[in-house]
């Protein structure tokens, strides 16, 4: 039985995945996963679809939030003083090497904010610098889920979600640039696959040169 049934039922949103053997064959191996990142519906829908338990990165102060901070703060995941940048790498590899000997994969998403269909937002250099720092490394994910549930948007709209799992990224001996470069690269290529009546035939792939 097909999961989020609810967005079937009432949306018309259904889903379908490419590429899902290149995480069961790395399900013992610490990863983090870098993904592209257009909506909400990614956020909800990646913890039930994806074989490991997730770790999200997150504001500290989210957990001032009452009750629904407080239950976050009991979940493992990562969060950071966004007020103390200085300090937050330093934060994030400590409790990303706790997480991921626990079991959990850690997810980013190396755009920083959501980007609309058919654009493409700079990558950070975070994600690729937390895999080089705690020995991980990186599957990336590209996705359309921006044509049925916009950003910014209440309204969903009927369609199938491709959900492309990219092949492993490796980070040994390679710098945090040469490692986004190449997770940049798969993720906008790929994007220009599942998703090409959204970008301009001229719309530039970005370079690994």
């Amino acid at each position: 039985m097909e999961r989020f049934g609810c967005y079937k039922l009432f949306c018309a949103v259904r889903y379908e995945m490419k590429g899902m053997s290149n995480m069961l064959a790395v399900l013992d191996k610490p990863i983090i996963l870098l993904s592209k990142h257009q909506s909400a519906w990614e956020t909800i829908a990646y913890i039930a679809l994806f074989p490991k338990q997730l770790c999200y990165v997150f504001k500290k102060e989210l957990l001032y939030i009452p009750f629904f901070g407080w239950t976050l703060g009991m979940l493992r995941m990562i969060h950071i003083d966004r007020q103390q940048r200085d300090k937050a790498a330093l934060a994030v590899a400590e409790q990303g090497r706790i997480r991921l000997s626990q079991g959990c994969w850690i997810i980013i998403y190396p755009e920083g904010t959501r980007a609309k269909t058919g654009t493409q937002i700079p990558y950070r250099k975070g994600g690729a610098r937390l895999a080089v720092d705690t020995a991980a490394d990186i599957i990336p994910i590209a996705h359309n889920a921006g044509q049925v549930w916009p950003k910014n948007s209440f309204l969903k709209y009927p369609g199938i979600v491709t959900v492309s799992i990219g092949p492993l990224i490796t980070t040994k001996d390679k710098n945090p640039s040469v490692v986004i470069r190449e997770v940049e690269n798969w993720i906008e290529t790929e994007m220009r696959v599942i998703d090409s009546a959204a970008y301009s035939p001229t719309s530039a792939i970005p370079s690994i040169n």
